[in-house]
């Protein structure tokens, strides 16, 4: 049975984690906008936002059409657009990103993934931000057994120490395109295979060279 430490560890060596740390609001609103979105894309409108919009109190007092145009090419942009809109507003009011979880998941379209993600990338506070990669991932290689990415947060946050926290995303996101690809994963390139969950149930009936 894999260990998470030692997963995480010897993901450690073969990926990076992105730079810690960014300016919290542009986190709070990237990680918004990049929800069921290719990251290129999220990059161009986040580019697009900010260039014209630079902070919380200029995006608070924008037409909410003219942030849909900026941010048009992301999913779902009319309901990030509300989104946005909604947060920058609150962000105003409250003189600043809120830096502790309880009260960034007060904010408008803000769930545990984002606020994690501020947390993490915007204030240098270890956190374990857990999108679709992490969670398949995690439940593929057998670490966990969980239905739900808020379980699965939870999980890992017992299975590893938290100065490990913060590399869990980006690592796992790094593994989960490269090798453990949601259809079709490199199993054969994968060094976790001998201890995987899903590559030993899947080639149990069959002789594998």
């Amino acid at each position: 049975m894999l260990k998470a430490d030692e997963v995480v560890r010897e993901l450690q060596k073969r990926y990076r984690r992105r730079e810690r740390k960014e300016e919290p609001f542009y986190t709070l609103i990237f990680t918004i906008l990049s929800q069921r979105t290719r990251d290129e894309q999220t990059e161009k409108a986040a580019e697009r936002l900010f260039k014209r919009y630079s902070n919380a109190e200029e995006l608070a007092d924008a037409d909410i059409k003219e942030i849909e145009e900026l941010i048009r090419g992301v999913g779902f942009y009319r309901e990030k657009a509300k989104s946005v809109k909604g947060v920058a507003l609150r962000i105003k009011s409250l003189g600043g990103v809120p830096d502790t979880i309880e009260e960034l998941l007060k904010l408008p379209g803000v769930g545990r993934k984002t606020a994690n993600c501020v947390l993490l990338y915007g204030y240098g506070i270890d956190a374990l931000p857990v999108d679709t990669h992490v969670h398949r991932v995690s439940n593929r290689l057998g670490l966990v057994s969980t239905k739900k990415p808020e379980e699965t947060e939870e999980a890992l946050k017992r299975l590893l120490p938290e100065e490990l926290w913060g590399y869990v995303n980006d690592l796992f996101i790094a593994f989960g395109r490269d090798i453990c690809k949601p259809v079709a994963p490199r199993c054969r390139d994968c060094p976790f295979r001998k201890g995987c969950r899903y590559y030993l149930h899947t080639t149990s009936h069959i002789t594998v060279a």
